[in-house]
């Protein structure tokens, strides 16, 4: 099938105990597994897309559990490379009232941090792909991850695949001494679709980022400069067509607002704003919006607001599902963008 949308990234153990305790607390540990673009690639197969995941896990049975999980969900584990030591892993403690959310993680000598270039078949892998989607953070595992990621990007470029980049941008994985914002910006410019929050375009564009300080949906997105923003960051990255950015507001630990802008072909498009309280688990709330977007590019590009509307809702929806997955159907999606209770939307 030509519409097979492909990712690539790590899939990790995200480990984290009940009832938001600290890590140093006693007691059980709660697992999920998840990972960017293993995300991505859950929110598109139950949105109904044809997705082929490709990562490196280790031969064993913590391998097997991870194809068997991600099968369960429809996603197509056929290409997955296994060897190495070990699954990567982080632990994660959740944020409570005025205390931030930690993460600590364990990834070095993983099967994906010793992927080498050449290890993946590209060619075979993108054989009647639409498009290929992939993130910095498996740029930022390990060099030899970034130099697979870069093999994976050409490959693509070549058999004329758009690429799909989410800068996903984090300061202390970057410990191999590579110049992240040199590199990311290396790679946004071979991108078709660019995906970050504010703070991540700042990163690739050297630009300040513009305020959103949103704290109920009632607040005025300053459409002007965004729309100036977008403009200069356009005239950096000449090749892409799209670039999405995510915006939130974490007021406290359990209540967000959360809105998304979308530039396409010189254009703003703005959406509304969600005012999200109580948070139930925010992991993964960036990938539901990318993932609703990939779909929504697959089905109905000539509609960039109609896109841009079906990604914000998704994202927030997000935030009432447990775990790093998004399984809310396209249904289920278009139910809350059009209701009429606590996420009104005004269709104009």
């Amino acid at each position: 099938m030509e519409n097979k949308i492909v990712t690539f990234g790590e899939i990790l153990l995200r480990l984290s105990k009940h009832s938001r305790k600290r890590l140093i607390q006693t007691g059980d540990f709660v697992e999920h597994f998840g990972g960017s673009e293993a995300n991505v690639a859950v929110s598109l197969s139950t949105l109904g897309d044809n997705v082929q995941y490709i990562t490196r896990v280790p031969d064993n049975l913590i391998g097997k559990a991870v194809s068997l999980k991600l099968r369960t969900y429809g996603v197509n584990t056929n290409s997955f490379i296994y060897g190495g030591a070990r699954l990567g892993s982080y632990y994660f403690e959740e944020a409570a009232a005025m205390r931030n959310s930690s993460v600590v993680y364990d990834r070095e000598d993983s099967s994906f941090y010793t992927l080498e270039p050449g290890m993946i078949d590209w060619k075979k892998v993108f054989e009647n792909a639409a498009l290929f989607h992939y993130s910095g953070i498996s740029c930022a595992v390990s060099q030899s991850a970034f130099y697979a990621s870069w093999e994976a990007v050409r490959t693509a470029e070549n058999m004329h695949i758009p690429v799909s980049f989410d800068v996903n941008y984090r300061k202390n994985l970057w410990k191999y001494g590579a110049d992240a914002t040199d590199w990311l910006r290396m790679l946004a410019g071979h991108a078709d679709i660019i995906f970050g929050d504010q703070h991540e375009y700042e990163v690739i564009s050297g630009l300040p980022a513009v305020p959103f300080e949103a704290v109920d949906k009632n607040y005025d997105i300053d459409t002007e400069a965004y729309r100036r923003y977008f403009e200069k960051v356009a005239n950096m990255y000449p090749r892409c067509r799209v670039f999405l950015m995510a915006a939130r507001n974490q007021i406290a630990s359990s209540h967000h607002t959360l809105s998304g802008m979308l530039y396409f072909h010189g254009k703003l498009y703005t959406t509304r704003v969600y005012d999200i309280e109580p948070i139930v688990d925010p992991m993964g709330v960036g990938d539901a919006f990318i993932a609703a977007y990939l779909h929504a590019y697959q089905h109905w590009n000539n509609d960039p607001q109609k896109c841009l509307d079906f990604s914000l809702t998704a994202s927030a929806l997000k935030n009432t599902i447990p775990g790093d997955f998004n399984l809310n159907t396209e249904d289920e999606i278009f139910e809350v963008l059009n209701a009429k209770g606590p996420f009104v939307y005004e269709i104009a």
